[in-house]
């Protein structure tokens, strides 16, 4: 856990109008999350719109967050591609750029075999010193790691978590069982199960404005006080339903950091939109 934090946020990235990265609304994200209680940092992932980020402004991104960050949350960069070359350059540049530890996607589009998962995975473990955790994401990368391919790779000494976006709890407690890979819930819609299932933490969509109660979540499963964690769970769902099921997660929490004053704008790129009902959002975060 300790290589990438137990409350972790996937970061959006800060836009103006057009699409220009926003250094002010940068400083004031990665404030409000580190007051908030996060302990990891990911840049650069889904939910900071990584398809359509340079390789400059992913370096840019991990530096900036590096620097604002301090030793007060980890930086976890997301350096995955469906390209394994690209891949590899991005996981060096982000440990130039002072990452703790690197987020590597399935390799989408491409549909490879589990033998080319793993040669992927492989390679870009070994480019760099960094801790690395694995992003099982099949509704997004078309293809899933199996169970297999999970414990294989798990035999790389770089290799230690897996942000699991694949809801099979089951196979989740049955990998934990045969590997010493830490497990991440990045479902927001499922974080209680996860953690009462032994997931280290969590890689929170909603943490971008709710990283507090995130925390108090993970400390309630902890302690083993499940009431309390029920509580803070359905305390949640306006927000996890106005967030993760009316539109992107990307653009509805931009929109909710946006109107929290946390940042200046709620732009997004292209083929992304901003939402047009955002009443349900409103009113979760006025809850």
């Amino acid at each position: 856990m300790t290589d990438f934090g137990t409350n972790l946020v996937a970061m959006v990235t800060p836009m103006r109008p057009g699409g220009a990265l926003c250094e002010p609304g940068l400083d004031r994200l990665v404030g409000h999350l580190l007051d908030t209680g996060c302990d990891g940092l990911v840049v650069g992932g889904t939910t900071g719109e990584a398809p359509t980020l340079t390789d400059a402004e992913a370096a840019w991104l991990v530096r900036s967050v590096r620097t604002r960050a301090g030793d007060r949350a980890r930086v976890i960069a997301g350096v995955g591609t469906y390209d394994t070359a690209a891949s590899v350059r991005r996981a060096r540049e982000a440990e130039a750029a002072g990452a703790d530890a690197l987020l590597l996607v399935c390799p989408y589009y491409s549909r490879p075999t589990q033998a080319g998962v793993v040669a992927h995975c492989v390679a870009v473990a070994d480019a760099t010193d960094l801790p690395v955790m694995l992003y099982d994401v099949p509704a997004r990368a078309g293809i899933a790691m199996t169970a297999d391919t999970l414990v294989e790779l798990a035999e790389h000494p770089r290799i230690r978590a897996v942000k699991d976006a694949k809801g099979d709890l089951f196979e989740a407690m049955s990998v934990r069982a045969r590997t010493s890979l830490a497990y991440y819930c990045g479902i927001d819609e499922l974080n209680l199960p996860y953690l009462a299932c032994g997931a280290a933490g969590l890689v929170s969509v909603v943490g971008n404005v709710a990283a507090d109660r995130n925390a108090a979540l993970i400390e309630a499963v902890h302690r083993g006080d499940l009431m309390a964690a029920r509580a803070i769970q359905e305390s949640l769902l306006p927000l996890v339903e106005a967030i993760m099921r009316t539109a992107p997660g990307t653009t509805t929490a931009k929109a909710a950091l946006a109107r929290l004053g946390v940042i200046p704008h709620a732009s997004v790129r292209l083929p992304l939109l901003e939402p047009t009902e955002v009443q349900a959002l409103t009113d979760a975060l006025a809850a």
